[in-house]
């Protein structure tokens, strides 16, 4: 089998870089830059991975002189190891992208540090105590909001706390600032919390959903969030109004969600990618894309420059297709069941984690998607 893939390489041969992590990936994150991505795992550990690689894909592509046809090298060495980092064994860590360069991580033990794109691991910027619940970070400002199990923290750029509440509903498990870095939306319970970036956190509204959530996506005005539920589907609230339009009917948890570059919506959860375009209100045309099949989507990412969509199914597959047209590029054939994906921020490489632990950074040549 070994001698046929040296022979026969994939797609996902030809671009990707793989590495074999011990446990199942949980999330992961590109940093500002889009230089180095961070995958974090269920053992409690974070890998990080350069971008660049000496061997990129278009460095190996070649054109027939007869027929013009493209075909890629395979590559001659293997992919430099990650850079690994144990945070506290057996609790996964939360990871997001810091203004600054490299990650703030915060694990179950009550710290916030922050982690460079080569992997030194700072002293605490910031101690709760308690097991840290939710965790993210304003590129705009450079404010960081944390929650554990009793309180909501603001930490301004010196980690110095400058706002702090202690909510009446439950403790905050899911937070995300708008893009515009104005408000800060969280996830308690059945309820999506909508709060104002001042000194009380005051909130602006509170919408209780139909099911338990999932997850919960910005779009890139800041007027509407659209959360997953347990409970198949999702809800899409208006913030301005907020006025919640409700979409059931999905055959599974819709565990991934995100907002294209036109302002489409893209869901995981059916058995093909789930999008639509989003008109005033509630108004929203379904784009078929992609071919229907048996086996479920677990992850989308909006391409965060063109009109494409990756997904991952629970069969370990990837592909990525175009909005609105069912064709689609088979990237991989089979393996664990995707666990996480995320475009960089130039949209030319794709991240990729999944429940086997394995940890994929994939290059896509400029060429490929004329």
């Amino acid at each position: 089998m070994n001698q046929q893939t040296r022979h026969n390489p994939t797609l996902f041969d030809l671009l990707g870089r793989c590495w074999q992590r011990p446990a199942p990936v949980a999330s992961l994150a590109f940093d500002r830059q889009g230089g180095s991505v961070a995958f974090a795992t269920l053992d409690g550990m974070i890998a990080l991975a350069p971008v660049a690689e000496a061997e990129g894909p278009e460095g190996r592509i070649r054109i027939s002189s007869d027929l013009g046809q493209m075909r890629i090298l395979p590559r001659t060495k293997p992919p430099a190891p990650l850079t690994a980092l144990m945070l506290r064994e057996g609790e996964t860590p939360l990871v997001v992208p810091f203004h600054q360069g490299g990650f703030l991580v915060a694990t179950g033990e009550g710290a916030v540090k922050r982690v460079s794109a080569q992997g030194e691991l700072t002293d605490d910027l910031y101690r709760l105590g308690r097991p840290i619940l939710a965790l993210d970070h304003a590129m705009q400002s450079g404010v960081t909001a944390v929650s554990d199990s009793e309180e909501l923290c603001l930490l301004d750029q010196a980690a110095a706390v400058i706002a702090r509440a202690r909510p009446s509903h439950p403790a905050m498990t899911l937070l995300k600032f708008s893009p515009d870095g104005r408000l800060l939306a969280g996830l308690s319970d059945d309820k999506l919390v909508i709060m104002a970036r001042d000194e009380d956190l005051s909130v602006q509204s509170s919408v209780t959903l139909p099911s338990l959530p999932t997850c919960l996506h910005w779009n890139a005005r800041a007027d509407r969030i659209a959360c997953g539920l347990m409970v198949g589907g999702f809800s899409l609230v208006d913030v301005p109004l907020s006025r919640t339009d409700t979409v059931l009917d999905f055959p599974a948890p819709v565990h991934g969600l995100g907002w294209g570059a036109g302002g489409e919506l893209v869901a995981s959860g059916a058995y093909r990618i789930a999008a639509w375009r989003m008109g005033q209100g509630a108004a929203r045309e379904a784009l078929v894309t992609g071919p229907s099949g048996l086996i479920l989507v677990e992850a989308v990412a909006p391409h965060p420059k063109r009109d494409l969509i990756a997904a991952g199914y629970a069969d370990g597959r990837i592909v990525v297709a175009r909005l609105g047209a069912r064709d689609e590029l088979l990237v991989r054939a089979f393996g664990g069941k995707i666990t996480a994906l995320a475009w960089s921020p130039d949209g030319q490489h794709l991240a990729v984690g999944d429940a086997e632990g394995q940890a994929a950074l994939i290059t896509f040549p400029p060429q490929l998607f004329k």
